[in-house]
């Protein structure tokens, strides 16, 4: 079924998913230039930073340094992850966000391992999470992690999937996205899950969140397009990757927002987004972070 004509919403995570597990620092001063030129080239969604304690993820303690002095472009939402409701409260306190991103994952060992919670935990900390955003009349979104392969459970049933939709579904969550945290997902899966999220609660907006490493995040990213995933999310120059992994896992990046955009247009699906402009913005943070370039001089 061709999507011809459809506009998907592109998100760029770089600065929030990207940076958590950089290997190095990245100053206050480099993470604003980065947030302002995924501005300056116009994404609509951009997810800054995170509201988890300093302790746990150092690289983003300066959080909420890099909202207060980032230029804000209209028509961009400037978006935070928060971990559990300690987060939302200061991410609300702040006053400095546009959404908040709520987080839980379909593994409950890797559940336990990241956020050291069990599933009945994090349904209750998302139903807070969402409430609270809900009445300092914050945008809301869901994400649900690992929800298709587990490096510790191998690849997930969609029952599980479809439960965890169900519970967040009876909080009042209608805005989620699927992330396909390992890179070792499938388009055939992908696109079963959505399918059937799409038919069983036609009201819940679906976005899709994909990591590569097998070669296939592209299909996967596609898969979810055509059951009518209406947001996808990258990270620019493909930074980032997968934390609270086990040892000997290797390289697990972002699909890179760049090859996004420049598929979705050449595939006549609107992104709103000009693709020689987020090449040029790629090419631009590579400097900033120091990281090898793979767009030429």
């Amino acid at each position: 079924m061709s999507k011809k004509g459809r506009r998907i919403v592109v998100a760029e995570v770089g600065p929030r998913d990207g940076l958590q597990s950089f290997p190095r620092w990245i100053s206050t001063n480099d993470k604003i230039s980065m947030v302002d030129l995924l501005s300056d080239a116009g994404f609509p969604v951009i997810e800054v930073t995170s509201f988890a304690h300093p302790k746990v993820v150092p690289m983003l303690s300066d959080g909420e340094a890099v909202l207060e002095r980032i230029k804000r472009r209209s028509g961009t939402i400037y978006r935070a992850l928060v971990p559990n409701k300690k987060g939302a409260l200061r991410a609300i306190e702040s006053g400095l966000v546009d959404e908040i991103l709520g987080l839980l994952t379909v593994s409950e060992t890797y559940l336990k391992k990241n956020q050291n919670m069990t599933m009945d935990q994090a349904i209750e900390t998302a139903g807070d999470c969402f409430h609270l955003a809900q009445n300092a009349g914050i945008r809301f979104v869901m994400a649900i992690g690992i929800a298709f392969f587990c490096p510790y459970e191998g690849t997930l049933s969609d029952k599980s999937v479809f439960d965890v939709v169900e519970k967040l579904y009876q909080k009042g969550i209608r805005r989620l996205y699927l992330a396909a945290s390992t890179g070792m997902e499938n388009p055939i899966h992908v696109h079963r899950v959505f399918s059937s999220i799409r038919t069983r609660w036609p009201e819940i907006e679906l976005g899709f969140h994909v990591h590569e490493k097998t070669g296939m995040a592209a299909a996967n990213m596609y898969g979810a397009i055509l059951a009518d995933a209406k947001s996808v999310e990258g990270s620019i120059c493909g930074i980032g990757g997968g934390i609270a992994m086990p040892d000997g896992t290797g390289d697990i990046g972002n699909l890179r927002t760049e090859d996004i955009v420049n598929m979705l247009n050449r595939s006549e699906i609107e992104t709103g987004l000009d693709t020689n402009l987020v090449l040029k913005t790629a090419k631009e943070i590579e400097g900033i972070l120091d990281i090898p370039s793979r767009l030429g001089h």
